[in-house]
C-alpha cells in the first residue's frame, strides 16, 4: 500500500491483500511476484497462502478520501498493485466483500481495478448497471490475443471509466472496434456517458508501456506509436508509462551495451539498447504523454 504513489498514473495504491497466480504472458516477470520475494514472502502461486491486512489498514483509503475531500481535488487510487481483485478463490471472498464498501464510502478516489481475469467481474461485484460513478474499471491487453479474449468481458460492466494496461506491450494491437471514433475528442466522459447507465461498448483511456527489468523483452517502437496513433483519431486518453528496460536509440555503442536490431515499417532498422527504466525515460517522439479520461468532479 501507499499514498504518493511512484507510479506515474495514480496518487495512491491500496491492496486488499497480496499475492496472486500467473495467467498469461504479462505475468513471465512479474514484478509484484519479485517484489514479495524480496521482503521473504512466499505468496505467488495456486497452492500458496495470500497475505492480510490489520484493519489499520484498510483505514487508509478514509484518511485520503478526506484529504482529498478538504482539497476538493481527486484522486486515483490503484487497487491492487500486489494481486489481482478478481482472482478467484474462496479465502478472498470475505477481503472483496470488505472491499466494495470501502470503494462506496470514499467518492472523492477514484478506484482503479484492474484485472487480468475480466470474466471473473460480474460473479464477484454487488453491481450490475449502477455502478458507482468513481470506479475505473480495467484490464491488461499485453497483445492481440488477450485484447481479443480480455476487452469484450470488461466493455460488458456499467463502469463510468474503463481502461487498458497495455503494459508490457508485447505486440501491435488492433483496438479499433473499442474506440469511439471522433465521439468524445473535445468532451467530459461524464457528459458523453452517463454514470448509472452506460450502454456502449468503448474503452476511454490508454495505458502503454515496455517490460522493465533485466529479463524484459522490448517493446517495439511501432507497437507504442500505432496505440497513440489510434487513441489521436478516436480522442481516447494515451498514457506512456515507460520504454521499460529496452529503449531505442539512434546510434549504438557496441563496445559498451548489448543491443537488438528490429525491423520496422517503414523499412529502417530500430536500435534497443538495455538502458534501464530509468535512463529509458518516458519520452515517445521526444515528449511525454500523460492524458487521462476527462472526469466530472464529484
Amino acid at each position: 500500500m501507499g499514498k504518493n504513489s511512484s507510479i506515474e498514473w495514480t496518487h495512491h495504491t491500496f491492496n486488499p491483500w497480496w499475492g496472486c497466480e500467473k495467467v498469461s504472458q504479462a505475468c513471465k516477470f512479474c514484478y509484484a511476484e519479485a517484489w514479495a520475494k524480496r521482503v521473504g514472502e512466499d505468496i505467488w502461486g495456486r497452492r500458496a497462502p495470500r497475505r492480510f491486512f490489520s484493519e489499520k489498514h484498510w483505514q487508509e483509503p478514509l484518511k485520503w478520501n478526506a484529504s482529498a475531500a478538504k482539497d476538493k481535488e481527486r484522486r486515483r487510487v490503484f487497487c491492487a498493485s500486489m494481486a489481482d481483485v478478481f482472482e478467484k478463490r474462496a479465502d478472498l471472498d470475505a477481503w472483496r466483500t470488505k472491499l466494495w464498501p470501502v470503494i462506496e464510502e470514499t467518492p472523492w478516489l477514484d478506484w482503479l481495478l484492474l484485472t487480468k481475469r475480466p470474466e471473473n467481474i460480474g460473479g464477484m461485484v454487488p453491481w450490475k448497471m449502477n455502478w458507482p460513478s468513481n470506479i475505473w474499471l480495467g484490464t491488461t491487453v499485453e497483445n492481440q490475443r488477450y485484447a481479443d479474449e480480455r476487452i469484450p468481458h470488461l466493455v460488458s460492466h456499467a463502469a463510468a471509466c474503463r481502461f487498458l494496461s497495455c503494459e508490457p506491450l508485447l505486440g501491435a494491437l488492433d483496438l479499433a472496434k473499442w474506440f469511439p471514433i471522433g465521439r468524445i475528442r473535445s468532451r467530459k466522459l461524464a457528459d458523453v456517458y452517463p454514470f448509472a447507465a452506460r450502454k456502449d461498448n468503448f474503452v476511454d483511456w490508454i495505458i502503454a508501456g515496455g517490460e522493465s527489468g533485466s529479463s524484459a523483452r522490448p517493446m517495439h517502437p511501432d507497437w507504442a506509436r500505432n496505440l497513440r496513433d489510434q487513441c489521436a483519431k478516436s480522442g481516447v486518453a494515451f498514457h506512456f508509462k515507460q520504454w521499460g528496460h529496452w529503449s531505442p536509440i539512434e546510434h549504438g555503442n557496441e563496445a559498451t551495451r548489448r543491443q537488438l536490431i528490429l525491423e520496422s515499417a517503414t523499412g529502417k532498422p530500430v536500435v534497443m539498447e538495455p538502458l534501464g527504466k530509468k535512463a529509458a525515460g518516458r519520452l515517445l517522439d521526444g515528449r511525454t504523454w500523460d492524458q487521462f479520461p476527462i472526469r466530472a468532479a464529484a
